[in-house]
């Protein structure tokens, strides 16, 4: 399935490469502050339910 690329293949094999690299980073980054996020809340929730 994979189109003749000719000349362009590593160019664009590379690109695709990038990319996909890029968005699994970002979707990593976006989990690891959503955990810190509901650590954060809850830690506040924690704090909150002590004091009254």
């Amino acid at each position: 399935m994979m189109p003749d690329l000719g000349k362009y293949a590593a160019d664009v094999l590379l690109a695709y490469a990038v990319s996909i690299i890029l968005i699994l980073g970002f979707v990593v980054f976006c989990w690891l502050q959503s955990r810190m996020a509901v650590k954060r809340l809850k830690d506040m929730e924690d704090r909150r339910e002590h004091r009254g």
